[in-house]
């Protein structure tokens, strides 16, 4: 018999109806033969109502009240999905993240889970019944409980399906599988029946909002075998897959789009071994990430440093910065908090060139301009003005035939092999 491991996202468990909508896809999998284990988001808008909540009391909540707060709304989820599989006479039992057995890190607010106890939930499975788990949160050494930031269901879903050595891991959302575009702005994007490991980490890392980066980390980590599919229609979802099994892949399978971007530039930096590390040094060590950086040509001993961070950081960034250029005798510090980044993924770029020609004439000819860049083996990512993201994702969709099933072109001798 086999095991599965589903998840079942905000939008999934947003009321009774979608409750009980989900019930029945696990009463499925269970006719079809498969053991099942459920991970659950809390129900749509309950961890921003939860948030409201604590915000109205105290704008900076202790870290440990912040993550025992927040927990309690997949905990209402579990026992819910519970009551609803009992209706239709299935046993079914609801594990928080201690029942569970999830061991995390200390932190509260982005703790990473260290390991999973699965004891309870063989045991569990053992008796028949179906555990269902609280996504988003662990307990650490101290026996606190913890929380694994935004997106931490499908963290806790894929770990999970590793620790129990799952067949397969499916991630139920109100999307049916991974689109060569954002559907919102290119009507024409296509659903991918299968996308690499190594495209959906960089199509998630880069703004793709289907699964969290770190959740997809783990399943290469753990090489688990994981399809996205939708509560609410039928089809195939998106196979993340490990092998690519097809002759030819296309030059790109997605595009992805990131709009809380902002730009830091340091004018006038002195030429010295060194500099580099003092500029990101002042911003990563107050805890901020940094994306894409950028100097120029050294001219006259002095050259200029630009880098990307979070919009939400923009301003500490800035401040920070600012202290930072008058320390190493810069000449100004300029600041753009209306930027996005704009990226093409694609394993096919390994082996075919010209594609980044292609999306620099396609955003030329759009009338784009391009102000950092940055590549990969299998990725170009551009920084553009936020107002220009939409088009530019339509054009680009256009110019590299993404509508368009791609096209494989066969070794006539490995198909003759095959026919013999």
């Amino acid at each position: 018999m086999s095991l599965i491991v589903q998840k079942y996202g905000g939008t999934s468990m947003a009321d009774p109806r979608c409750i009980a909508m989900v019930a029945e896809r696990v009463k499925r999998a269970k006719e079809e033969g498969h053991d099942v284990v459920v991970v659950v988001s809390a129900m749509a808008g309950e961890t921003d109502r939860l948030l409201s909540l604590a915000h109205a009391l105290n704008d900076n909540p202790k870290p440990r009240e912040y993550s025992a707060l927040l927990a309690t709304g997949e905990q209402a989820s579990t026992a819910l999905l519970c009551i609803a599989l009992d209706k239709l006479d299935y046993q079914a039992r609801s594990f928080t993240g201690l029942q569970a057995g999830i061991q995390t890190t200390s932190e509260h607010k982005k703790a990473r889970i260290a390991d999973i106890n699965t004891k309870a939930l063989r045991a569990s499975l053992a008796k028949g019944e179906i555990p269902v788990v609280a996504g988003f949160q662990g307990v650490n050494t101290e026996g606190d409980v913890t929380t694994l930031g935004r997106g931490g269901s499908d963290t806790t879903a894929v770990a999970v399906a590793a620790a129990l050595q799952a067949d397969e891991c499916q991630i139920y959302t109100d999307v049916d599988g991974v689109y060569t575009a954002d559907p919102r702005i290119e009507p024409q994007a296509r659903r991918l029946a299968k996308v690499t490991f190594e495209e959906m980490l960089e199509l998630a890392s880069l703004g793709a909002k289907v699964l969290q980066t770190r959740s997809v980390e783990l399943i290469g980590k753990y090489r688990v075998p994981l399809r996205v599919l939708s509560t609410f229609s039928e089809g195939g979802g998106t196979l993340v897959t490990f092998e690519d099994d097809t002759m030819e892949q296309p030059l790109v399978s997605g595009i992805a789009y990131n709009r809380n971007e902002a730009k830091l530039t340091v004018l006038g930096v002195p030429d010295v071994p060194g500099v580099a590390s003092q500029i990101i040094s002042s911003v990563s060590t107050a805890g901020i990430d940094v994306d894409i950086i950028v100097q120029n040509i050294a001219y006259n001993g002095v050259t200029d440093f630009s880098f990307t961070v979070h919009r939400d950081d923009y301003q500490r960034a800035l401040a920070i910065l600012g202290e930072t250029a008058e320390r190493l005798g810069a000449r100004v510090v300029l600041g753009d908090n209306k930027i996005g980044k704009l990226s093409l993924v694609g394993v096919g770029m390994r082996s075919h060139a010209g594609v980044a020609n292609t999306m620099f004439a396609t955003l030329g000819e759009e009338g784009v301009n391009i102000q950092m860049i940055t590549t990969s083996e299998i990725k170009i990512s551009v920084v553009i003005e936020e107002r220009e993201i939409d088009r530019s994702v339509r054009a680009l969709h256009k110019a590299f035939k993404l509508d368009c099933e791609p096209v494989v072109e066969m070794d006539p001798y490995r198909e003759k092999e095959r026919t013999l």
